[in-house]
């Protein structure tokens, strides 16, 4: 038994009035919370710690994988920070400069 072109018709349109539903959700719980301290908070907070934890995961991880580079991971990690602090926080910059010094350390020692 195959279903008619009714039941798919039907079925197609609950899944996309859901589908849209749940996608429009997050927007319509969003809207209210703008104004909230706390979702302010977050947005403020989070991509620092994020960014954070993503650089302890890496940083043990080498550091783990490779010992003899330990150094090079600090000095180019302090590299990092200070060309970040330095240079009106541009992130591009303070990544570029990160990666040259520590691939330019590890061909040199």
């Amino acid at each position: 038994m195959t279903p008619g072109i009714g039941y798919l018709i039907a079925a197609v349109a609950i899944s996309g009035v859901i589908t849209l539903a749940l996608r429009a959700l997050p927007f319509a719980i969003l809207k209210p919370l703008r104004k909230s301290r706390f979702v302010q908070a977050l947005g403020r907070w989070m991509p620092a710690g994020i960014l954070l934890i993503l650089a302890v995961v890496v940083l043990h991880e080498q550091g783990a994988a490779h010992p003899g580079r330990i150094v090079a991971l600090g000095i180019a990690s302090a590299v990092t920070v200070a060309v970040h602090l330095l240079f009106r926080r541009r992130a591009l910059l303070s990544i570029a400069a990160g990666t040259a010094s520590y691939v330019a350390l590890i061909n040199l020692l």
